[in-house]
């Protein structure tokens, strides 16, 4: 199944870049490559991409508010944040602002594809240097919540796994169980964190 992606990105030589690196996959298409958010809000809610590739600092704003304003237009649409900031609240503000990924500019051409396809399957692709910064940052916070106590041994492995960036197939691998079963913890998981997606339930877990 093709996947319909936007770019949001000043630098011409990034942009370029990432289209050649996107056109090397089949299942990717770009749709549209926009310079400032002023063009990107006029742009690219019409189009409805699948997934929005979102640098930080843009000439006319900061893309992380642009994430919330977007998601707001266009809730199904996935935003992966591509830029050279790895400070914790960049990283933070962005995820809750709605990016359902974080990549740093430095990544290989391969990670930025494996990280679409992941973002596309459920995942929430993060270089390892970013994951690891969430990971810590949210343990040093207050204790889970009551409704995160609830949750099961198994569901809290499974969590622990979605926040290093594991897919569904790959979870099922490393706990032995089927997809399937995965796919019913983590329907449950949902039910008891009050959240409807990967991103939100880490977020809470950890929190």
């Amino acid at each position: 199944m093709t996947t319909t992606i936007a770019i949001i990105e000043d630098k011409s030589a990034i942009c370029d870049e990432l289209q050649r690196i996107l056109a090397k996959d089949p299942e990717c298409q770009c749709v549209a490559v926009c310079r400032n958010l002023q063009t990107a809000m006029k742009k690219i809610p019409p189009l409805a991409p699948d997934l929005i590739i979102m640098d930080i600092n843009l000439p006319d704003g900061s893309g992380v508010d642009a994430t919330a304003k977007l998601k707001q237009v266009l809730p199904q649409t996935l935003i992966m944040m591509y830029t050279v900031y790895e400070e914790s609240e960049q990283i933070f503000r962005a995820l809750e602002a709605g990016a359902s990924g974080y990549l740093l500019k430095r990544s290989t051409p391969e990670s930025l594809l494996r990280a679409v396809r992941e973002i596309r399957e459920g995942g929430v692709p993060m270089t390892g240097d970013v994951a690891q910064k969430v990971i810590q940052s949210f343990r040093r916070k207050q204790p889970q919540s009551k409704e995160a106590d609830q949750l099961t041994r198994r569901e809290e492995e499974i969590l622990e796994l979605l926040s290093k960036g594991h897919r569904s197939k790959e979870i099922a691998d490393q706990l032995s169980i089927s997809y399937l079963t995965v796919a019913t913890h983590l329907r449950n998981i949902y039910s008891k964190l009050h959240v409807q997606s990967r991103t939100e339930a880490v977020l809470k877990y950890l929190k």
